[in-house]
């Protein structure tokens, strides 16, 4: 017996195939982008919070080699760049998945042009990759503050003691 993909699958995206998909998703568009090493509570109430900025939501994925070149450790990511992205892609909130290998997201978020450029509390909005393009094209920059204080970082240093 064979089954069909599950339907999440159709979120993911190829770098060469943005564009295409990005014009067929509906306006206003929400890019955020990250790790998304082990996904947690905090990240889908972000990713949530995000979504609910416009009609549809972007993220973006660094690659294993950009999470290793943010220095987050020798043994990140743990999750691999096709699981991280299909476990987002699974998510209700998110329209579309797409990685970057990349130190920063900007050259995505230049071919999206998003409408709306969201990142977590702990970045200042004037902070944020893209925040000057995305404002000069007339859209917004938010940076959402976190409600459930966690962290992959922090879980793998509880789950490193037992």
């Amino acid at each position: 017996m064979s089954f069909p993909a599950p339907d999440f699958e159709a979120k993911l995206c190829q770098a060469g195939d943005l564009p295409t998909r990005i014009a067929a998703l509906p306006r206003p568009l929400v890019f955020t982008n990250g790790c998304f090493d082990i996904l947690h509570r905090g990240h889908v109430t972000y990713l949530a919070q995000a979504r609910a900025l416009g009609a549809s939501l972007l993220v973006a994925v660094n690659s294993d080699a950009s999470v290793r070149r943010l220095g987050k450790g020798e043994d990140r990511p743990v999750n691999l760049l096709g699981d991280r992205m299909a476990l987002l892609a699974a998510l209700g909130s998110v329209s579309l998945v797409t990685s970057f290998d990349e130190d920063t997201p900007l050259q995505v978020i230049q071919r999206c042009l998003p409408d709306v450029l969201v990142k977590g509390g702990d970045w200042p909005a004037e902070s944020i990759v893209g925040a000057r393009e995305v404002l000069a094209r007339g859209g917004k920059v938010v940076s959402i503050p976190f409600i459930h204080q966690r962290s992959t970082t922090t879980l793998l240093e509880k789950i490193r003691k037992l």
